[in-house]
């Protein structure tokens, strides 16, 4: 069974991560990157489209490449390479565009607004800064 860590983020730059395992994973398997899926599955209103990922050894997935397996393909730019120097090409290695089950994490955008719950730690520190001090 497949466990994913999604890296949901929204318009305003607001990230959460959320994992999901086995029965609520299976709708993402077989995605590929660019496709939209309904937020409903992960609790959000709206929906997520799927912008990248990588695998358990951290191999990034690449949007012009079909399929799910690992390939070394010469980059010049883009995904997967950091740093090239004009004119200069790199043989790495890349995983295709499809989602499968040595997919590790998958980053998604939100075409909604997350709503982020805050800490109890945080909501004390707010409270203590708002309330002014007897002299």
């Amino acid at each position: 069974m497949a466990t994913f860590k999604l890296n949901i983020s929204d318009k305003k730059g607001k990230t959460i991560s959320k994992e999901v395992k086995e029965k609520d994973a299976n709708p993402f398997l077989g995605l590929q990157v660019g496709s939209e899926i309904d937020a409903a599955l992960v609790g959000e209103a709206g929906k997520l489209k799927v912008t990248g990922g990588s695998d358990k050894s951290g191999v990034p997935l690449r949007p012009d490449i079909h399929g799910g397996a690992r390939k070394y393909i010469l980059l010049s730019q883009g995904v997967g390479l950091r740093n090239a120097e004009i004119g200069q090409r790199v043989r790495k290695l890349i995983r295709g565009s499809t989602i499968t089950e040595e997919v590790y994490q998958i980053n998604c955008f939100l075409d909604g607004e997350l709503k982020i719950e805050e800490k109890p730690q945080e909501v004390e520190k707010k409270e203590s800064a708002e309330k002014p001090k007897k002299a």
